[in-house]
C-alpha cells in the first residue's frame, strides 16, 4: 500500500490508529514465502467443513433452497458425496500445499470448485461456497508460490494408503449410516450397520432403509468413499516409481579425489562415501555436499568436501535442490568453520549439538592417575589371555577378512543397521583397503567351540586425511570379557605411530558441555535443569554413558553443530536425524523402500561405532 508523506510517495504506513495498521497489513497479505503455509492451513479447515457439510443433515436457507429445489434429487445426493470426497482430498493435500508442491496446487485448483458447488447444492451454504471460491482465486493468483517438484514414492505407499484410508472411510461411513436416526426404519443392530457400511463402500445396497430420500444420500456417500480409496490406491500403485538417491560410481570417484586433496579438514569426510547418500557438487567441481532425504528433510552431514573457497558453490547447489523439492535443509555435525560458512551463505541458524572426542596419538599415554581405570582394565584383560592385532584392511588375507565380516554381521544386535553421520556401512571394499582393522583374539579353552575361532572383538577405522583415522564400527562377542572396546582403542593408539597415524576421532558426545557444566560446583539452575533432562533421556539414548566412555581417553573436544532454518523446524529435523541414525524407525509398511545399492565385492552389513560405543558404555 503506497501513501504520500510530505508530498512524496512512500510504501511505509504512517503512524495512526492501530486498526489502520492492522488493515494495512491485511491488505498486503502474507509474505510470499508464507503463502504455502497459509494456503495449506486454510485448505485443511475448508476440507473439514466440507466433510461436516456432507455428513451432518443440512440446514436450509430459504432463498438458496428455492433455487436448489429445481434440481433433480439425485444431484443433491451426489453433492453430499462430493462434499465428503472433496473434504478428504483437501485434508490429504494440505501438507503438500504447505510444502509448495506443484501437484498439490494443481489438485486443489481442480477440487475446490467442485467443493464449492457441492456446498451450494447440498448444504445450501453461501459462506462455505464463498470461502472455497476465495481460496480457489487466491491459488490462481499465487500459482508461482508453488514450484516444488514431487517427492519420490514407492508402491508400498499404495498398500499403506489402502489400509489407512480404507480404515478412515469405514469409520466415516459408519458415522454417516448412524447420522440419520429419525429417518432410519427400525433399529438395526451394530453388526447390520457394519455390514451396510462394507456393502456400501463396494457400491452395493445394504439392508438398512431410510425415509425421505436419505437412502440416496447414504448410498452415494458410501460409494464415494469407497471410490476415493480405490482411486488413490490405484494412483499410487501405477505411477512411476522413482529410485531413492544413491551415490553413483562416478560421483564416488570425484569425492575420493577431493578427499585425497582436502580430506584432513574434517574427520567425517570419509563418511560421505556411504552408498546410500547422494551428493551435489559446486559448479567448479572443487567442492561437494553429501546428503540424504529423510521425512522431507534434506540432511547433510559434516562439512562440505573439498576446497573451502568452493564451499559456497556447493552449498548454493544444495539449497537450490532443497528449494525445488521443498525439502527442509539441515546439516548435522558440521564443524565451527563449516557452521560459519553455512550460516553466512544461506542465512540459516546454528546450534551446538555436542562435541567430538579427538585423541592426539603423541599425547596419549596409559600412565598417570587419570588413566588408572583404563590401564587396570587393559592389564586385566591381557592377563586373561587376550591378544590384539592392528592392521590395514589390505594386509588381511581373504580368509581373515571373511571371518571379520561374518563376525561383525553376526554380532550386530539390531535388526537394521544404524548410522548416518559417522558410519560407512561396509568392511573390506576394494576401494577402502587403507582402512584399519583392530581385532582381539583368545584361544578357546578345552571344550569351547566358537563359530569365529579365536576372534572375540573387532573395530573398524576409516581414513581421516593422510595421517588420521575415525572410529567407524565396534563389534564384540557377547561372551567375551568386559572391556573389549577399551582394549582395542588402546591397542590402536599404541600401534598408530607405526601406521603413521597422528590423530584419532572417537565419537560424538551429545550435549557434552551441558553435562559437564551442570555437574560442577556453583552451576546455575538452568544448566542443572538441562543436565537433569539429559540424564533422564540417557535411560533410552545413553547420552551420559557415551560422554563418560569417551572421557576415559582424555581427548580434546571439538564442538559440532546442527544448522537449521528456524526454531520451529528443529523437532522435525531432530526426528529425521534420529531416523537417519537408526534410533527411530517407522513401521515397515510406511517406510519408503530404497533402491538397491550399487553392488561391491564382499558386501557385508556393518554398524556404526556410535551405537556400539553406547552399548559398551
Amino acid at each position: 500500500m503506497s501513501v504520500r508523506v510530505d508530498g512524496k510517495k512512500s510504501d511505509e504506513v504512517p503512524q495512526g490508529p492501530k486498526w489502520l495498521s492492522v488493515l494495512a497489513r491485511l491488505a498486503k497479505g502474507p509474505k510470499p514465502e508464507r503463502v504455502p503455509a497459509v494456503v495449506g492451513t486454510v485448505g485443511a479447515l475448508i476440507g473439514l467443513a466440507d466433510i461436516v457439510a456432507g455428513v451432518v443433515p443440512r440446514f436450509r436457507f430459504s432463498k438458496v433452497h428455492s433455487l436448489a429445489e429445481v434440481l433433480p434429487g439425485t444431484v443433491s445426493q451426489l453433492a453430499a458425496a462430493g462434499s465428503i470426497v472433496v473434504g478428504i482430498l483437501l485434508l490429504m493435500l494440505a501438507h503438500g500445499l504447505k510444502r509448495a508442491k506443484r501437484r498439490a496446487w494443481l489438485a486443489a485448483v481442480v477440487v475446490l470448485p467442485i467443493g464449492a458447488a457441492a456446498q451450494l447444492i447440498y448444504r445450501h451454504s453461501i459462506v462455505g461456497t464463498v470461502f472455497s471460491l476465495l481460496l480457489f482465486v487466491y491459488l490462481l493468483r499465487h500459482q508461482n508460490a508453488f514450484p516444488a517438484l514431487p517427492d519420490p514414492r514407492s508402491r508400498w505407499k499404495a498398500v499403506a494408503n489402502f489400509i489407512l484410508l480404507g480404515g478412515v472411510s469405514f469409520a466415516l461411513g459408519w458415522v454417516i449410516v448412524g447420522s440419520h436416526p429419525k429417518q432410519m426404519i427400525g433399529d438395526p443392530p451394530v453388526l447390520e450397520q457394519i455390514e451396510h457400511v462394507i456393502w456400501g463402500l463396494f457400491g452395493f445396497e445394504g439392508s438398512i432403509r431410510y425415509t425421505g430420500g436419505v437412502d440416496y444420500t447414504v448410498g452415494y456417500s458410501l460409494g464415494a468413499l469407497g471410490l476415493l480409496t480405490v482411486a488413490t490406491t490405484a494412483f499410487l500403485a501405477f505411477q512411476p516409481a522413482y529410485p531413492a538417491p544413491l551415490l553413483t560410481e562416478e560421483a564416488e570417484d570425484k569425492l575420493r579425489e577431493l578427499l585425497d586433496k582436502h580430506g584432513e579438514r574434517d574427520s567425517l569426510g570419509h563418511f560421505a562415501l556411504r552408498r546410500d547418500k547422494s551428493v551435489v557438487f559446486s559448479p567448479s567441481g572443487k567442492a561437494a555436499v553429501s546428503y540424504r532425504v529423510v521425512s522431507g528433510v534434506m540432511l547433510a552431514s559434516g562439512d562440505p568436501i573439498g576446497d573451502v573457497e568452493a564451499w559456497p558453490g556447493a552449498i548454493e547447489q544444495f539449497m537450490e535442490l532443497a528449494k525445488r523439492h521443498s525439502w527442509t535443509p539441515a546439516v548435522a555435525g558440521c564443524s565451527e568453520t563449516g557452521g560459519e560458512v553455512w550460516t553466512r551463505e544461506t542465512g540459516l541458524d546454528a546450534l551446538e549439538m555436542g562435541d567430538e572426542a579427538i585423541v592426539d596419538v603423541a599425547d596419549f599415554s596409559l600412565s598417570g592417575r587419570s588413566m588408572r581405570n583404563v590401564r587396570q582394565m587393559v592389564k586385566r584383560i591381557e592377563r586373561n589371555g587376550y591378544s590384539t592385532k592392528v592392521r590395514r584392511v589390505g594386509d588381511l588375507t581373504p580368509e581373515e577378512l571373511e571371518v571379520v565380516q561374518k563376525a561383525a554381521n553376526a554380532w550386530r544386535d539390531t535388526e537394521d543397521e544404524r548410522g548416518f553421520s559417522m558410519a560407512l556401512g561396509r568392511i573390506g571394499d576394494p576401494k577402502d583397503l587403507d582402512a584399519i582393522i583392530a581385532t582381539a583374539h583368545k584361544d578357546p579353552e578345552e571344550g569351547e567351540d566358537f563359530p569365529f575361532g579365536d576372534l572375540k572383538a573387532m573395530q573398524h577405522y576409516v581414513p581421516w586425511g593422510k595421517d588420521g583415522s575415525s572410529l567407524e564400527l565396534m563389534r564384540r562377542d557377547r561372551s567375551a570379557d568386559p572391556g573389549m572396546n577399551e582394549l582395542l582403542i588402546v591397542a590402536f593408539l599404541q600401534a598408530a605411530p607405526e601406521l603413521k597415524i597422528k590423530r584419532m576421532s572417537l565419537n560424538f558426545a551429545f550435549f557434552r558441555s551441558a553435562l559437564e557444566r551442570g555437574g560442577k560446583l556453583g552451576a546455575g539452575p538452568v544448566v542443572r535443569i538441562q543436565r537433569a533432562v539429559l540424564i533422564f533421556l540417557s535411560r533410552w539414548f545413553q547420552i551420559e554413558s557415551l560422554y563418560k566412555f569417551n572421557e576415559k581417553f582424555r581427548p580434546r573436544w571439538e564442538p559440532r553443530f546442527i544448522v537449521f532454518p528456524t526454531s520451529r523446524d528443529l523437532p522435525r529435523i531432530g526426528f529425521a536425524m534420529m531416523q537417519a541414525e537408526g534410533f527411530l524407525e517407522l513401521p515397515r509398511l510406511l517406510r519408503r523402500r530404497p533402491a538397491e545399492p550399487r553392488p561391491y565385492p564382499q558386501d557385508e552389513d556393518s554398524a556404526p561405532a556410535q551405537s556400539e560405543v553406547t552399548r559398551a558404555a
